[in-house]
């Protein structure tokens, strides 16, 4: 059966990396936006990278446009955005789809691995969450109202 480790994306830089770099750790994947009611969760999601990344978790963004327009900037000015106002530091990838045709194969995969709401597979909003355990697979997933911080005691069992 597939992990999140079999599937590789582009960076904010545009440099192909395979997800298996991160092979181990415990991970939050989440579906980003510069312009939405819940982006001051960037701010949530640095402390949590921050305090849980020598214990071996890491979030990873994923930039997505497909909601309200939220997330109209080039790749570069994403990452000016989340350094200058949030000083993230996590791992920040380009801009991709996460629902319909053009999907990205990984949130094909997160999808299929954990439903929503009432069982169904498509994201809603900009900052959906999937938690990762350390083998790679999907341990839960969570609505974007779900705020960084509510997330530390789940990220700690994995650890």
């Amino acid at each position: 059966m597939a992990t999140v480790y079999d599937f590789s994306a582009k960076t904010s830089a545009g440099s192909e990396v395979s997800l298996g770099m991160f092979r181990g750790q415990v991970l939050l994947i989440v579906n980003t936006a510069s312009r939405c009611g819940f982006t001051p969760q960037y701010e949530g999601l640095q402390k949590l990278h921050h305090a849980l990344q020598v214990q071996g978790f890491s979030v990873l963004a994923f930039p997505c446009n497909q909601f309200g327009t939220q997330e109209p900037g080039s790749d570069a000015d994403i990452g000016r955005f989340c350094a200058a106002t949030y000083a993230v530091d996590f791992p920040l990838f380009a801009k991709i789809e996460v629902n319909g045709a053009n999907a990205h194969p990984l949130y094909r995969h997160l999808k299929a691995q954990r439903r929503g709401i009432f069982g169904t597979g498509r994201v809603k909003w900009n900052f959906t969450k999937f938690l990762v355990d350390r083998s790679g697979a999907v341990a839960a997933r969570y609505a974007p109202a779900t705020k960084p911080d509510a997330l530390e005691a789940p990220i700690r069992t994995l650890l």
